[in-house]
């Protein structure tokens, strides 16, 4: 596969990431447990469908097939979505949101961070904008994880909980894909698996101040980089492409 078509597939997988974990953040707009939240929390998925939006653009010039944002976003099957299972999980409560949010933000941010080294002057570009936003999203994140960890006894359970149910789908996390591996050789994207060391400070970090424990996962899941999805991804995608779907045409 030529580097351009493989940066195609690439930054589609991160854009698809960044769509979904923005489609859920924007859920919590109007129900967030305070009018703060009410406002930082759509701030966050407007940077998430932000960075999505320029991943798409970047990719559907690359690939040269006329899809543009839209048609990526909107228009594509559910197997043809490959972002990682993490980000596709139900918001639950307030601790499962925040902590969903902190595992991918604590990853991104030294991708982010890797990226602004990148070749490609336009993923430069990318990466010393959003670098900048994601820092905000480990402070938040880490902040909420904390004050609930620390908190109350039902929050400190409901947190624990949280650990329990989202923990092991991080590792999908570092995984690559082929089209990955091909811009990894070639300095286009940071390799993943190099980033692990510092996600796990950051997640050590934030886990010791809120009392928290470091879950053993034997058989961590996956599947989303390879179009396999749980079923919620489907309740969520019909949601998310309904109005596209419906009027065809509409523009983002």
């Amino acid at each position: 596969m030529k580097p351009a078509a493989a940066l195609a597939d690439a930054l589609i997988t991160l854009g698809d990431d960044h769509l979904i974990l923005g489609h859920r953040l924007s859920q919590w707009c109007g129900h967030a447990p305070m009018l703060e939240e009410d406002l930082s929390m759509p701030n966050m998925a407007l940077d998430m469908l932000g960075q999505a939006r320029n991943l798409y653009t970047y990719a559907g010039g690359l690939e040269n097939k006329g899809r543009n944002e839209d048609d990526l976003a909107y228009l594509r099957t559910d197997r043809e979505y490959k972002n990682c299972l993490l980000v596709e999980r139900p918001n639950g409560d307030f601790a499962h949101t925040m902590l969903r949010q902190l595992y991918f933000a604590a990853f991104m941010h030294p991708f982010w961070q890797a990226a602004t080294t990148s070749a490609d002057d336009k993923i430069q570009g990318f990466a010393e904008k959003a670098v900048k936003e994601i820092a905000y999203h480990i402070r938040h994140a880490g902040e909420w994880v904390i004050r609930l960890g620390d908190g109350t006894e039902e929050s400190a359970q409901r947190m624990g909980e949280a650990v329990i149910a989202l923990h092991g789908y991080t590792d999908e996390l570092f995984s690559t894909t082929d089209t990955m591996q091909i811009c990894i050789e070639a300095n286009l994207l940071p390799d993943p698996e190099r980033l692990r060391d510092q996600w796990d400070q950051t997640i050590e970090q934030v886990f010791a101040e809120a009392f928290l424990t470091i879950p053993e996962i034997p058989f961590p899941q996956e599947g989303g980089r390879d179009g396999r999805h749980t079923e919620d991804f489907g309740h969520l995608l019909s949601e998310l492409q309904y109005m596209q779907r419906t009027y065809p045409g509409m523009t983002w």
